[in-house]
């Protein structure tokens, strides 16, 4: 095994911090990312009390946990987003306010801009030092003001979508600016109702931001394969483009032929759908091309499970998950094999 197999702790929410380390331990993971709601990490507290970094820290080494990447998933959301009631219910209320959409939208973008400094705080107090020296991860995702438009009547035009992706572009700048001031990345996970959710509009966003250093991607298969992407060739196009990666399954083609692609307005388990998430090994990913595409692009970061099973306990899904990384992942060779029989 290579890489440090860590948890993604978005799905935990409902679990006290220190609970959930105990548990990732059993469950045999190296380490955790750390989702940014429940009480996992508070960035508020991360950059205005002293002591809050380090306690964190206290807590992942009294399980033996390492931690690489923080995720702002929730608060991203809300940045370029048309935004309606149901982002009352996964934002701060210090980011939603009094609803008002412009400025629910200027408030998450300097809630994410913060992240950056409590990243780097929280990598400048893990112990021995380490961390100064690194640079910091903050995944998540942006929203869209465009998503809605896809496949859309009356018909959208390139400059519709055009002025969608200026919008990103002037809300994240700056935000990837704040960024680049603490040295942290931002890793976008792509997916549906981001401003990214296959190549094709990865490349456009990459483009938008004219190639923004800080800027690249929280690889997840999952959310390309049901669409029809070509989820190894997004590792061979965006090479070191990718500073995080989230190993999640799916399966397709598993209705029964009354849901399509898009979801029916059906919920997650619902036998009819189309897709749906698996544990990790119970779907229709190819893990063994994705560990060797990594290899080839020289991925050495974290694999962090995001699980998401509707049909199975959690705890036996996340214990079984961990086990298939490290069964699946490998180092790669350092040697030609061939160039051997010359010695």
């Amino acid at each position: 095994m290579s890489r440090p197999v860590t948890l993604f702790t978005g799905q935990w929410a409902d679990l006290p911090f220190e609970t959930l380390c105990q548990k990732a331990k059993e469950f045999g993971y190296d380490g955790l990312e750390l989702a940014c709601w429940g009480d996992h990490f508070d960035i508020d507290a991360a950059v205005a009390e002293k002591g809050y970094c380090k306690g964190r820290w206290k807590t992942l080494g009294k399980y033996g946990l390492d931690c690489f990447a923080i995720s702002m998933h929730l608060v991203g959301q809300a940045i370029c987003d048309n935004i309606d009631a149901r982002h009352q219910a996964i934002l701060p209320a210090d980011v939603w306010g009094d609803g008002r959409p412009e400025g629910v939208r200027k408030r998450a973008a300097a809630k994410m801009a913060k992240a950056a400094q409590a990243c780097r705080n929280f990598l400048d107090a893990k112990p021995g030092g380490a961390g100064k020296k690194a640079t910091g991860v903050v995944n998540g995702f942006t929203g869209s003001s465009i998503w809605h438009s896809l496949y859309a009547f009356p018909p959208t035009s390139q400059a519709y979508w055009d002025a969608g992706f200026q919008d990103f572009a002037r809300r994240f700048t700056p935000i990837l600016d704040a960024f680049a001031q603490v040295n942290v990345n931002f890793a976008l996970e792509v997916h549906p109702t981001e401003i990214a959710f296959d190549i094709a509009s990865a490349e456009r966003a990459l483009a938008a931001v004219k190639n923004h250093p800080r800027f690249g991607f929280n690889y997840d298969p999952s959310h390309l394969g049901y669409q029809g992407v070509d989820y190894v060739k997004f590792i061979r196009t965006f090479g070191k483009r990718i500073f995080h990666a989230h190993l999640k399954d799916v399966w397709w083609g598993h209705g029964d032929g009354t849901v399509g692609v898009f979801g029916g307005h059906t919920s997650f388990a619902d036998p009819r759908r189309f897709w749906d998430f698996r544990s990790l090994g119970h779907g229709d990913i190819n893990f063994e091309e994705i560990i060797v595409a990594l290899n080839d692009v020289g991925y050495q970061g974290p694999l962090s499970v995001e699980w998401e099973d509707s049909r199975m306990d959690r705890e036996h899904g996340a214990k079984e998950a961990a086990a298939f990384v490290r069964k699946i992942d490998f180092k790669p060779s350092s040697i030609a094999f061939d160039a051997q029989f010359d010695r």
